[in-house]
């Protein structure tokens, strides 16, 4: 890939809860139309801003106050009364702010080693599952940022319709059988970081579901569109970046998402990412659960990164004897484990009304 890349837009996605570590995730887009995951606790942010300040003097105001043109980095202190679920969402909001603001203070800033090296994917960043007990917090999408008293309101949001990828068969909340057919479109309600989704179909079954067997509908298409926004194909992460040495091949940066079209027991898989089609190594692809939980309709992100062209690459000898690759499902959680993340009243609830459960 030519020439260094450098990030160009920066997006709040979430906010992830271990133990009492709370770090934000955010989905950056880069100069060469790839995008990442990059996950962030408010101490490195607040390292990052130091760094900067060092590096940057003139930049910083410290010899003249009317150069500055770094934004402060908000203090947190502004936060404290707030509880630690909504504080954590607003720092989010914050500093979704400051990293846009630092991409739009100049290209001497923003294409800088220290910024763009802060953004680059980390090996956190390129782990296949988030750590055991973690929460992972979605922001309300395009509410307006709180203010730093009261209390956080409660808000709906609205459910994303997906498309089910291969025929599945398992049981509803209720314990009713619950089957999902080819390209039927069903509704997310609830991401759960175990890769168990509760959805509602048609006729309003409500259902754990496996995340994997779901890919978005394309904007602006519904139940009956027939063009979904993704290619069918699991989601993988790069965990290195590979320059392509033959026609066939793709070219990806540490951290792209890819989608494995098919599988080969010769170490070489067909993948497809920005749009092309073409071979990547089998060993450096891992599955992609973060970008898998967090992929959804608010962020400015896509796994293929372009449309469908023609003329794609063919199948060479590397690729011989290949198969399709199922989806994979996930470990279903404890109904324990679904519980600890409810807050006191949704656990009585759930322990007044013996049939609703979660993932058995």
């Amino acid at each position: 890939m030519a020439g260094p890349r450098h990030p160009v837009s920066v997006s709040g996605a979430a906010m992830v809860q271990t133990d009492r570590l709370q770090t934000f995730t955010f989905s950056v887009c880069w100069s060469d139309d790839s995008d990442t995951f990059a996950r962030r606790s408010w101490e490195e942010f607040r390292r990052l801003h130091k760094t900067l300040k060092e590096t940057f003097p003139v930049e910083a105001g410290l010899l003249r106050r009317s150069d500055r043109i770094l934004p402060k980095l908000p203090d947190a202190s502004l936060l404290v009364h707030w509880r630690r679920t909504g504080r954590g969402l607003v720092r989010l909001q914050l500093l979704e702010t400051y990293s846009r603001a630092l991409l739009a203070a100049g290209e001497r800033v923003a294409h800088s080693p220290v910024l763009t090296g802060f953004f680059a994917p980390q090996p956190m960043d390129l782990e296949p599952a988030l750590p055991a007990g973690s929460l992972v917090i979605l922001p309300a999408p395009q509410e307006p940022l709180p203010g730093p008293t009261g209390s956080p309101a409660i808000r709906s949001l609205e459910a994303q319709s997906l498309r089910c990828l291969q025929p599945f068969s398992t049981q509803d909340t209720w314990g009713q059988p619950f089957h999902a057919r080819a390209q039927e479109a069903l509704d997310v309600l609830l991401r759960h970081p175990s890769g168990w989704w509760l959805v509602v179909n048609e006729d309003q079954q409500t259902a754990w579901f496996p995340a994997p067997y779901l890919e978005e509908v394309a904007l602006g298409q519904g139940r009956d569109g027939e063009r979904s926004l993704g290619s069918s194909g699991s989601q993988f992460c790069a965990s290195h970046a590979y320059e392509s040495s033959q026609a066939d091949e793709l070219s990806v940066p540490a951290g792209a998402r890819v989608h494995v079209l098919e599988t080969s027991d010769r170490g070489w898989w067909l993948c497809r990412f920005r749009g092309r089609t073409g071979l990547l190594p089998a060993a450096m692809l891992q599955p992609d659960g973060l970008g898998t939980l967090l992929s959804g309709p608010w962020l400015h992100l896509r796994v293929d990164g372009g449309e469908d062209r023609e003329g794609e690459a063919q199948s060479s000898p590397k690729s011989s004897q290949a198969t399709t690759l199922p989806p994979t499902v996930p470990a279903r959680p404890s109904r324990s484990a679904i519980q600890s993340c409810c807050c006191t009243i949704t656990r009585k609830a759930l322990g007044q009304d013996p049939g609703c459960h979660g993932p058995p």
